[in-house]
């Protein structure tokens, strides 16, 4: 499923838990590859609203998707040879990829996608179903989680620092729907895999989650390679 020989580390969890910045600092420490699965969904959505398509067409959606024009350049989404970072990392991005991300069709044209970022020496993959659904046969499977206030309070701070103008209590609100929606979805829900460790990182620093997961994952690669 992952590419026989190349070890995955797969982290799940909802959104502000820490787990993109997690992944991705984990990935360099490791010298592997990243995936940000949910840049996938943002920039489906921003490329569907360009097309004019709308996000509840679900087979005009599939169709976009399954010759989407994006490449990640050192962490940055570039769709159509155009860096899209910024406009990804809104709060209405993240609403609108919520919106799309529940099609099964979408999801499945997606998923090869994915699946074939598992390349040499390996691949650290962070989203919601990375170790049920894409990468079901990882070695490492992580479920990051921290509290709705927290997560908000880490979610204003970034876009703050991004430029953004947003208001907490609103962000508060937002994470909180995106939290039902993606948990009771029917296809590909919000939850961990049932071999997944959970981590809470509420009470942690981005650094002290980074070595937890290094360290797990490093115990992961041990066993695989008992």
């Amino acid at each position: 499923m992952n590419g026989e020989a190349v070890p995955v580390v797969a982290i799940d969890g909802p959104s502000g838990s820490g787990k993109g910045t997690v992944a991705l600092r984990v990935a360099r420490a490791l010298g592997w590859h990243y995936l940000d699965s949910g840049a996938l969904y943002r920039v489906l959505a921003l490329y569907a609203v360009r097309r004019e398509v709308p996000l509840d067409d679900e087979s005009q959606l599939a169709e976009l998707a399954g010759s989407l024009p994006l490449r990640f350049d050192q962490g940055k989404a570039m769709l159509v040879g155009a860096d899209v970072e910024n406009e990804i990392r809104s709060e209405q991005a993240g609403d609108r990829a919520s919106r799309v991300a529940p099609l099964p069709a979408v999801r499945r044209a997606l998923l090869s996608w994915q699946r074939n970022c598992a390349m040499p020496p390996g691949l650290v993959a962070d989203g919601r179903d990375m170790g049920t659904v894409v990468f079901p046969d990882a070695d490492c499977k992580i479920f990051l989680t921290a509290s709705v206030e927290q997560r908000a309070q880490r979610r204003f701070n970034q876009l703050r620092q991004k430029g953004f103008d947003v208001n907490i209590h609103r962000l508060f609100e937002e994470i909180s729907e995106r939290d039902r929606r993606d948990a009771g979805r029917r296809v590909s829900p919000l939850r961990p895999a049932e071999d997944a460790m959970l981590l809470d990182t509420t009470e942690l620093t981005i650094d002290q989650a980074v070595e937890v997961v290094l360290g797990l994952a490093d115990r992961s690669r041990g066993k695989a390679r008992g």
